[in-house]
């Protein structure tokens, strides 16, 4: 599992779910000198998803689709980026080289080129984009949150909302993917992204419930949230 592995906490409730992820440093801390205490990560506030969301439905745990019409049919999964719109594949090119820099800044310019900024919440990020992102990240720098966004936009994709005003690629795949139907390489997949236990819970709530990246077809930045 990547060094920044996403660790959400499912302490769901009927209004809401709070969700905490948390670093794997190495023994003796980060590179930097810095230490990670487990302890401290996880009583961090993340993004919530709202009450009623389909990501915590419970249609979602079921083999058939919401309105008992048939099987849920899995999404086509993509991999290559070549594949991709140009449009969309070099925003993701730009996204990750960003935040590759490791300074949130850099992100900025992507942001304030995109015409409406992307939503990074649920609830009000206040002014500055770029703190509310920091403000996600284990460490004071934000870099834990950049190297979620690497990962995310590194794992396969999905083309969802062909042709309607919704169209997106959506980084990983598994925010569109019924988790139940999950292939055994495809578990070893989602687990270098979440911790074991995070799939239990995933496979209880019939849903991926972590960070996703979702990029329009005419290269706008949609979203990086934590739900739909």
């Amino acid at each position: 599992m990547s060094a920044f592995a996403i660790r959400p906490l499912f302490g769901l409730a009927v209004a809401a779910l709070v969700l905490g992820p948390a670093v794997a440093a190495p023994e003796g801390g980060a590179a930097d000198g810095s230490q990670f205490v487990r302890s401290e990560l996880e009583e961090r506030v993340m993004p919530e998803i709202p009450a009623g969301d389909p990501l915590i439905s419970e249609d979602r745990a079921t083999d058939q689709k919401p309105d008992g019409t048939g099987p849920v049919v899995a999404p086509q999964v993509e991999y290559d980026p070549a594949k991709l719109p140009p449009a969309v594949r070099r925003l993701r090119e730009q996204i990750i080289e960003a935040a590759a820099t490791g300074d949130p800044e850099k992100l900025r310019p992507i942001i304030e080129a995109n015409g409406e900024p992307p939503a990074f919440s649920y609830n009000d990020t206040g002014d500055d984009p770029i703190e509310y992102l920091k403000s996600l990240s284990a460490d004071p720098d934000g870099r834990e949150i950049l190297a979620i966004l690497i990962d995310m936009l590194k794992a396969g994709y999905v083309h969802i909302g062909v042709g309607t005003p919704d169209e997106m690629y959506v980084w990983p795949y598994f925010a569109y993917y019924p988790v139940q139907l999950l292939t055994g390489p495809q578990i070893v997949e989602l687990l270098e992204i979440v911790y074991p236990g995070d799939y239990e819970d995933m496979k209880t709530y019939g849903a991926y419930l972590s960070y996703r990246v979702g990029l329009g077809p005419d290269g706008t930045w949609r979203y990086f949230l934590v739900g739909d």
